[in-house]
């Protein structure tokens, strides 16, 4: 059984700025790299990363799925987006959480 991630005390700034890096992913998440103030907040931090990698993972999915299927069922990989949008939102609740699979990469690469 999983354990529950602690909590990590966060800012509205703090949430704010997580919940528009899962739901402009990855453009938002690359822009908190370079300011040095937001890269350093824990609950950022805590966040930052996965939404990075979970952006690049829909965008090469969507790619697949729309090449894969001539474009015919490109509203499939639409639907993808609606998971990170999910996420965002959980976030801006103060809630911190394991992408499958993404956490568990972000988290051996040291990020």
């Amino acid at each position: 059984m999983a354990t529950p991630n602690p909590q990590i005390e966060s800012t509205s700034d703090d949430r704010l700025w997580v919940l528009l890096a899962y739901i402009f992913t990855p453009l938002v998440p690359i822009i908190i790299l370079f300011l040095q103030d937001k890269k350093e907040r824990p609950f950022i931090k805590a966040h930052n990363m996965q939404s990075l990698l979970l952006g690049v993972v829909i965008i090469v999915l969507s790619i697949i799925i729309t090449v894969i299927t001539l474009g015919l069922l490109s509203c499939i990989s639409f639907l993808l987006w609606i998971y990170p949008i999910y996420l965002g939102i959980k976030a801006y609740r103060g809630e911190t959480f394991d992408i499958p699979v993404v956490s568990n990469f972000v988290r051996q690469q040291g990020w």
